[in-house]
């Protein structure tokens, strides 16, 4: 299969001036486009919808769609509060063009004015290179994170936009046959799927096994769950994804070939 385009979803890249170019050159994709995404924990799910919008104008007809993120070179090991819930790791779709547009709603969001509830942020401090001219150089300290806030900005926010989803899509919460939720936290998880009366066997949780992966959370509880069978074709799935931003979103589609 010839990709024409490479979306890398991470808050974390090998380089800050983009990592999607140097996986399209191990692919040796030679015609494909390939760009980073930043949005966190949303990521995957803003990746998704940006790569369905190329295929639906028929720019592009086969997309590869990363989600991967290493945030334990940005963790204070020493921090209790963060070192303990992130993991890493990474997970991709392909997505093609069909004459059976199976991405069926979707709604995203943003909410800069509460930026400072979870944040990897550059520090710096002024450097005088010469009398007059001040430059500022520094790095990315470890992650910082409100968890009240975030808990309860997630179990909010994670259910209205799941709702518009739905709304876009002509669904009802009974329609769903999967919720993949953003595995942030189990107890996120557990309120979601109870403001929206989703069953407990509908939700797909990994978190136990691997943590907060941030953008890699999504594609990898789907790659196990297609693999073990539990996601077959024709499947409806919910998925939504939530944090650093603070941005969330979510999509509904139809699992298929």
């Amino acid at each position: 299969m010839d990709l024409d385009l490479i979306v890398l979803c991470t808050s974390t890249p090998d380089d800050l001036f983009g990592t999607a170019s140097k996986i399209q050159a191990e692919l040796g994709a030679a015609k494909a486009v390939a760009f980073d995404l930043t949005a966190a924990c949303s990521g995957f799910v803003f990746g998704m919808i940006t790569a369905s919008q190329f295929i639906r104008t028929g720019v592009y007809q086969n997309v590869l769609l990363i989600g991967a993120d290493v945030l334990s070179r940005w963790l204070d090991w020493g921090d209790r509060r963060t070192c303990v819930l992130f993991g890493d790791g990474a997970g991709a779709v392909v997505m093609q063009s069909n004459p059976h547009d199976r991405l069926l709603g979707f709604e995203l969001r943003s909410d800069g004015a509460q930026n400072n509830c979870l944040n990897l942020a550059y520090q710096s401090q002024p450097q005088e290179l010469t009398p007059g001219v001040t430059i500022n150089q520094g790095t990315f300290h470890p992650v910082t994170m409100n968890g009240q806030e975030v808990y309860r900005f997630a179990v909010k926010k994670v259910p209205e936009v799941i709702e518009k989803a739905l709304f876009r899509a002509s669904l009802e919460i009974d329609d769903i046959d999967w919720l993949v939720l953003h595995q942030a936290n189990q107890r996120i998880l557990d309120a979601v799927a109870d403001r929206l009366h989703i069953p407990s066997a509908k939700v797909i949780s990994n978190l136990a096994k691997y943590g907060n992966t941030s953008a890699a959370s999504i594609p990898l509880a789907l790659d196990e769950s297609i693999r073990q069978g539990t996601i077959k074709t024709g499947d409806t799935i919910a998925i939504s994804g939530f944090g650093a931003g603070l941005t969330w979103g979510a999509a509904i589609f139809e699992w298929g070939r």
